[in-house]
This record gives structure tokens, C-alpha cells and sequence, in this order.
């Protein structure tokens, strides 16, 4: 027997992987086309023309709740052969990155749905963000929690690019040394931070930094890791140059050695090309993996956490891990 057309229609519009992305978000959630859009990162008359695909192949079905028109796959209200080849075909995608990476972003997405509901049903309508940013600017927030960090603290930038790290840093500690090893990074960094008279520059591998045994107290490595042969000696690295607390000597000599070693950088992803556009090592790593680094260091109290998503950003997701030096 010939397949149906229905069948055909179906089957051709899930020829497509973009459709099937949002196949599987709608799946999950029921989303307007705005939000479609960013979470597939498409602008939203291509997210149309794939809805209107597949509102025609009788893959989705819509509403409307005012002015937005909200879209949903409902699997129980296929016919039982299109269920059968959605399941089939979910199961075949099922660990493509890019669900992951869409799962990220829509996570993204419905917080900040919710915000949005809380903020409107609040005493001033969704507006008090707005005027905070309007009246104080939008970075007040994270700047004033590094304060949280201690006078007396020397911290290690390693990797530290043009000193954006730096830069933040240097105004709540008591010294920063800035260590990369490309020389038009440190150029840049040495001219960004001019003013800072607080902060010294160290030309240097990661792997063989040329600081003394623990003489810093806080080691921050942002978006470097993925470019080292051997990541694991950079955080070897950290560990031999970190004080631990209550050893005494943090700069001014009060609280003692904070510690700390924290790392940024890209959740594992599939991006190859980043190894050919930008150099990159590693494409990205897995939360075991990064583990294994600050246990096979020796420290200790490793924490792991995926960082919540710029729904605007293009690049995979991000991470912080910490580790802490036992204490003396």
C-alpha cells in the first residue's frame, strides 16, 4: 500500500533540522514565535515560514492569547501513526548538542517569562528594573557583590586577556597580577588598566607560571582553559600558587590566604569549527571532566555550575567552578 499524503506531508516536514528543533521545544513547552526565535537564535520571519511548515503537515496545533499567537506539539493529539514517527524520530535526536544547547537557551527564556509575570502583577507593573537601570545604570549589582571579596586578598588573573577580570578586580583587593602570555594581550591590558596602581603584569605560560608557592590568595581563570594542550596543569598550577585560608600573609596580613581557585569557561559542545576560526583546544568540557582537574590538583569542596544564559548570546553555554584549599 502507498503511504498516505498525510503521512508524506508529515515525513517531508520533518526533513528539515531546524523543524525539528523547534519540533522538540514546542514538545516541551508551548512558545510564541518571539520566543521561538531566540531560543533557536533565527530571526523570526525564518521561525514562521518553518511554523507554517509544519502547522500544514498537522504536526502543531495554536492559539491565541491576546495579541501572541502560542504554538504546541501535543503528541497524544497525533494521529497514532504520526506518534509512532515522532517518537521514533525523538528518540534519534535526542543528544544532538544543539537540543541541548535550545534547552539551555529556553530555560533562558521561561525565566524570564516568569519575571516578567511576577514583575507585572507587582506594587509598580514591571517597571522597577527599568528604573533602577535608568536611575543607577544596569552593573551596580555585580559590582557592588565584589565587595563579598577581601582587602587584604592578592589575586592571580591568569589568562587575563585585555583585563576585563582585572579591571573589576582591582578596586576591592589589594593587589592584582595580571599573567598572559600573548604580548599584544598584555599591551592592551597594560593600557586599560593605567590607572590601577595596584595592579603588575606577567608575561607567562599557564603551565609554568613564574610566581612563588603560595603567595595569592584568589586564582580567577576566565574563558582560557579550551585553548591549553594540557588544561589540568593550569589548574595544578593555581593550587601551587594559592595560600590556603588561615596561613596569615594575604598582602596586608588580616584574615590570611583566601584560597579560592574559579574557572570560567564553555560547557562540552560541537562547534568544530571554533578550532580553525579561533584556535581552540577543546571544545568546551563536561562537568566530570573539569572535577577531575581540581581533584587531581588536591582540592578540595569543588563546586560546578552552569551559569543561567544570555538568550542573546550565540556561543555555547558557560560554567564557574570553584575549589578551595583545605584549611591550615
Amino acid at each position: 500500500m502507498a503511504p498516505s499524503t498525510d503521512l508524506l506531508a508529515r515525513l517531508s516536514a520533518l526533513a528539515e533540522p531546524t523543524r525539528l528543533r523547534i519540533l522538540r521545544l514546542l514538545e516541551v513547552e508551548e512558545l510564541s514565535v518571539g520566543e521561538l526565535a531566540r531560543v533557536v537564535q533565527l530571526p523570526q520571519s525564518t521561525v514562521s515560514r518553518h511554523l507554517k511548515v509544519l502547522l500544514a503537515a498537522h504536526w502543531l496545533v495554536r492559539r491565541s492569547e491576546g495579541t501572541a499567537t502560542l504554538y504546541r506539539l501535543i503528541p497524544d493529539d497525533l494521529t497514532e501513526e504520526a506518534r509512532c514517527l515522532w517518537l521514533t524520530v525523538r528518540v534519534q535526536v535526542a543528544g544532538a548538542v544543539d537540543l541541548q544547547e535550545d534547552a539551555r537557551r529556553l530555560s533562558a527564556v521561561l525565566a524570564e517569562r516568569r519575571t516578567d509575570s511576577l514583575s507585572y502583577f507587582g506594587r509598580v507593573a514591571g517597571e522597577w528594573d527599568d528604573v533602577r537601570a535608568r536611575l543607577f545604570g544596569p552593573r551596580f549589582t555585580p559590582l557592588a557583590l565584589l565587595s563579598l571579596a577581601s582587602p587584604e586578598w592578592v589575586v592571580a588573573d591568569l589568562g587575563c586577556g585585555t583585563g576585563n577580570a582585572s579591571e573589576l578586580l582591582a578596586p576591592y583587593v589589594e593587589s592584582v597580577i595580571a599573567v598572559d602570555q600573548s604580548a599584544p594581550m598584555l599591551a592592551a591590558a597594560r593600557k586599560r588598566l593605567a590607572s590601577f596602581d595596584n595592579v603588575s603584569f606577567v608575561d607567562a605560560s599557564l603551565e609554568s607560571l613564574p610566581l612563588p608557592d603560595a603567595s595569592v590568595d584568589l586564582a580567577v581563570c576566565i574563558l582560557v582553559l579550551h585553548h591549553m594542550d594540557r588544561p589540568s596543569a593550569a589548574i595544578e598550577q593555581m593550587r601551587r600558587i594559592l595560600r590556603p585560608p588561615g596561613s596569615g600573609g594575604g598582602g596586608g596580613g588580616g584574615g590570611g590566604g583566601g584560597g579560592i581557585a574559579l574557572v570560567v569557561d564553555m560547557v562540552a559542545h560541537s562547534r568544530a569549527e571554533y578550532r580553525q576560526t579561533m584556535g581552540h583546544k577543546h571544545l568546551g568540557f563536561a562537568p566530570a571532566t573539569v572535577r577531575s582537574f581540581f581533584d587531581g590538583a588536591g582540592f578540595a569542596s569543588v563546586r560546578i555550575h552552569a551559569l543561567a544564559s544570555d538568550p542573546e548570546a550565540q556561543g555555547p553555554g558557560l560554567f564557574v567552578a570553584t575549589g578551595r584549599l583545605p584549611r591550615n
